[in-house]
């Protein structure tokens, strides 16, 4: 690590300001800045920004973008690479470092003029035909992050095989301070009139046109939705409020305590204005536009819905309206995930619609809609960390539609005199009372990464037992098994970090270290026979496993 830091210190083109950060810092940061190499993971790269291999700067982006230059050429990929990003600091340089990268190996680009979201960039792939992708965000992280995702040619985040390769040959990458670059002919940008594109393919998620009486609150947390969300509301029809400090391009995230739509703080300021209006709806989306959060008006007050519930929502609208109609496709299947509410299982099952069940993340949704789609047609797709995908004109999860699915559904609804709490008790009573929670425990550093293994370890070895509930099986993924009543038999799940263990009162429990954070992720889920007593029941389950983990 020494001899690492020393070459950083020596290199005497390196960048002015990770120079001046470089000799600031003491021997603790320059440990966790330098004591590895930032891993290009099976979900892409992401990290803090600063100086050193362990954080995202214009160095590790080069690297990176070379490996995946060199797995394009090796494969014989040659329709080039869509590349979009998000409002964090210097993502749009990271943006343009990619392309010359590219340009250097003769690599075409098509690169977004300005920020769009996650779901333009996997439209333009598909559009452009080209052979990959890359996204420049970090999702929700916080404003000190930024991160590299890669797609494939069909849109989708690419899958573990192809992940292997070019992290085979982001390795072979050495010399990161002399990695060729040139801005030329190969690099071409894409323009504001792709956006009609986009949103024209996007418009058949419409299922009911009625009079649009209801009043919106958008915000994009300062991010790429937008650049098109309250827009394309607006030529709808719909009455957008859209949170003006929020609304502005800005990498500090200023108007926002947040920038995760799974965290209230991040709800502040449209709930000001959601007072004011006396809005219906609440609309946010997480920097990249991929995630979409909802707080919605009921009897005189707005209501949080967590990620489960927006896309039992959502799932329900499409089944039962469609089947209203006509229209739904009777052989459609919907893909979920393994940590995802059991309540989309339920409702499929009700509608005699089949069900494709991925591991954790959207990536792995993609894949599968792709190998599928002549036998398991795509009608849907959601996971719990507030993405879904109703349309698959892109393969990852796509904020901009599910904006214009829910305030379709808040409109129709309030024809009824219904609000999307009367409409989610409607389902409820129809199935049971299904809930889930996600917790996080976030442990950094190299002792973080020491602590996760051994929790994850322990569990492993002693599956885990709760008071009052028979464990009637559980899932090793990295061990490729699942265990039922006793019998072992291979996981048909790819291996993967996760256990996941089962209950005999219909309550599961998930862990797997984030690909993405320094957290281990903790997920429960019940069905009880009212909203209350699941939550209770679960506060109280997350109690009782952290006094395990305190142990361990």
């Amino acid at each position: 690590m020494e001899a690492t830091i020393q070459k950083w210190r020596n290199y005497d083109q390196l960048d002015p300001t990770l120079k001046e950060e470089l000799a600031q810092m003491n021997e603790k940061e320059l440990e966790d800045a330098f004591y590895k190499e930032l891993s290009f993971g099976t979900g892409g790269l992401r990290g803090l920004m600063g100086v050193g291999t362990n954080r995202v700067n214009k160095y590790t982006i080069r690297k990176v973008t070379l490996g995946l230059a060199r797995y394009l050429k090796n494969k014989g990929l040659t329709g080039g690479v869509a590349i979009s990003y998000d409002n964090r600091k210097d993502s749009r340089l990271f943006a343009f470092e990619a392309a010359q990268v590219l340009a250097a190996e003769a690599i075409d680009s098509f690169v977004f003029e300005v920020m769009r979201p996650t779901p333009c960039l996997s439209f333009a792939v598909r559009h452009y035909q080209t052979s990959a992708g890359i996204m420049i965000t970090a999702s929700h992280n916080p404003k000190e992050y930024n991160g590299y995702k890669v797609y494939d040619a069909t849109g989708a985040q690419l899958n573990l095989d192809a992940s292997e390769e070019v992290i085979q040959e982001v390795e072979k990458v050495t010399d990161i301070f002399h990695i060729p670059t040139v801005h030329d002919h190969h690099i071409h940008t894409i323009d504001a009139t792709f956006d009609a594109l986009y949103l024209d393919a996007i418009k058949p998620v419409k299922i009911n046109d009625d009079e649009k009486i209801i009043q919106v609150i958008y915000s994009p947390l300062h991010g790429t939705g937008g650049t098109i969300i309250p827009q394309f509301l607006q030529s709808e029809g719909y009455t957008v409020h859209p949170v003006a400090s929020q609304m502005v391009e800005d990498p500090n995230f200023t108007a926002t305590k947040s920038s995760n739509p799974e965290e209230p703080l991040a709800y502040e300021e449209a709930l000001k204005l959601a007072r004011k209006t006396d809005a219906d709806i609440i609309l946010i989306t997480d920097p990249d536009a991929d995630r979409l959060g909802v707080v919605c008006l009921h009897d005189g007050d707005y209501h949080f819905l967590n990620g489960n519930q927006t896309a039992a929502l959502e799932l329900y609208y499409i089944l039962s309206e469609r089947k209203r109609h006509g229209t739904l496709l009777s052989h459609g299947h919907i893909y979920t995930t393994n940590v995802t509410t059991r309540l989309i299982d339920v409702m499929a099952d009700d509608f005699e619609i089949g069900v494709v069940t991925t591991l954790t993340g959207f990536k792995f949704i993609g894949e599968k809609a792709e190998y599928f789609q002549n036998r398991r047609p795509y009608l849907f797709g959601c996971e719990e960390s507030y993405g879904s995908l109703i349309l698959d004109v892109v393969r990852d999860k796509d904020a901009v539609q599910a904006v214009y699915l829910l305030a379709e559904i808040t409109n129709h609804l309030k024809h009824k005199q219904m609000t999307l709490i009367d409409y989610l008790e409607t389902i409820y009573q129809r199935y049971g009372y299904y809930y889930e929670v996600t917790q996080s425990l976030t442990l950094t550093g190299v002792e973080g990464v020491k602590r996760i293994d051994a929790i994850m370890n322990h569990f492993r070895a002693n599956p885990l037992r709760v008071s009052g509930r028979a464990l009637i099986g559980y899932d090793d993924l990295l061990k490729g098994i699942q265990v039922a009543d006793g019998i072992q038999s291979k996981s048909e799940f790819p291996e993967a970090n996760v256990l996941k263990y089962y209950y005999d009162d219909q309550t599961w429990i998930a862990l797997r270290p984030s690909g993405t954070e320094p957290k281990l992720k903790i997920y429960y889920g019940t069905r009880k026979t009212s909203l209350d007593e699941a939550k209770a029941d679960l506060d109280r389950l997350d109690k009782e496993i952290n006094q395990q983990i305190e142990t361990i």
